[in-house]
């Protein structure tokens, strides 16, 4: 268990992680499917109930993703999103429990943001009571 020093710590990096996201271009594939790629979602993986927009800091991290996935020959196609874009417009849009994965076959190098307050907005957030919101109430 962390100590109350050793999880502000941990609280801080991730604040300074999110922002650094927040920020920066990444590349976001689309899904396979049928139509024009401007009608084609992102692509999406889900765990545990959540889904997980998938995206890559750049093209080698993308293409460590094709390896890993065995599909390394196929031609990826994929947008270019602000991290907040992703965030705060495209996480809402989903309309279930959503995320964003960066980087997610780089194992510990990747990261996670959760659909959590503070992280996407409080609407998407799966930790936000909107019936306590509604009342007043805090949460």
């Amino acid at each position: 268990m962390l100590g109350e020093p050793e999880e502000a710590a941990r609280r801080r990096e991730f604040a300074a992680l999110l922002g650094e996201f927040r920020r920066t271009p990444v590349l976001v594939p689309l899904g396979e499917g049928p139509g024009a790629d401007d009608e084609r979602g992102f692509l999406t993986a889900d765990l545990n109930g959540i889904r997980f927009i998938l995206a890559f800091s750049d093209e080698r991290a993308l293409a460590r993703y094709a390896v890993a996935r065995g599909e390394a020959a196929r031609e990826w196609t994929y947008r270019t999103v602000l991290g907040a874009r992703l965030l705060d417009a495209a996480v809402p849009a989903v309309g279930v429990p959503c995320g964003v994965a960066l980087d997610c076959a780089d194992g510990e190098d990747g990261m996670v943001f959760p659909p959590v307050r503070g992280i996407v907005p409080d609407e998407a957030a799966v930790d936000f009571d909107r019936d306590a919101e509604d009342m007043g109430e805090p949460t």
